[in-house]
């Protein structure tokens, strides 16, 4: 388990990010087209994992805005960005903002994602929704960076995340 603040008040996860050097957890999540996606579609490509409670928050937004406009320069890269929304949160959000670089998955069915990644907040206000974190993955499947961001308000190092691809 892992402790984070929200606004200065400490709060759980359900675990710890995978370790660096591992194999990503495989995951099954929903795309604002309903339809399924799991680490396996996206296999030969790297992967920025963008993780955020909800969409429509100011810096879950601010990540999202961020991540699509690094993406559109990086070569055999996809940005997963993954929250409990519903799919139809992500479509709204991605489509009134024109963001089309970046890729919305929703945990909303079972939430395994998070789980299986260890960032479920297990107490706190947020309870259920998944803590500010960014996993980079390479296209073998190996974990290569991680951040779990230490006060859930603040904006993840965009920097050190896409310099780890």
């Amino acid at each position: 388990m892992a402790t984070v603040t929200l606004k200065g008040n400490s709060i759980e996860t359900s675990g710890n990010l995978p370790l660096v050097g591992s194999s990503a957890p495989d995951f099954t999540l929903t795309a604002t087209d309903l339809s399924t996606k799991t680490l396996n579609d996206f296999k030969g490509q790297k992967l920025v994992l963008n993780i955020f409670p909800s969409i429509d928050t100011g810096t879950c937004a601010q990540s999202v805005r961020q991540f699509n406009k690094e993406a559109s320069q990086l070569e055999n890269t996809k940005v997963l960005c993954i929250s409990h929304d519903l799919p139809f949160a992500h479509a709204r959000f991605c489509g009134a903002e024109g963001l089309d670089n970046v890729i919305s998955l929703s945990d909303y069915k079972d939430g395994s994602f998070g789980k299986a990644y260890g960032l479920n907040f297990i107490t706190g206000p947020l309870e259920a929704l998944h803590s500010r974190s960014v996993i980079i993955v390479d296209e073998n499947g190996t974990v290569k960076y991680t951040e779990q961001v230490p006060e859930t308000v603040d904006e993840p190092n965009y920097a050190a995340a896409l310099e780890a691809l």
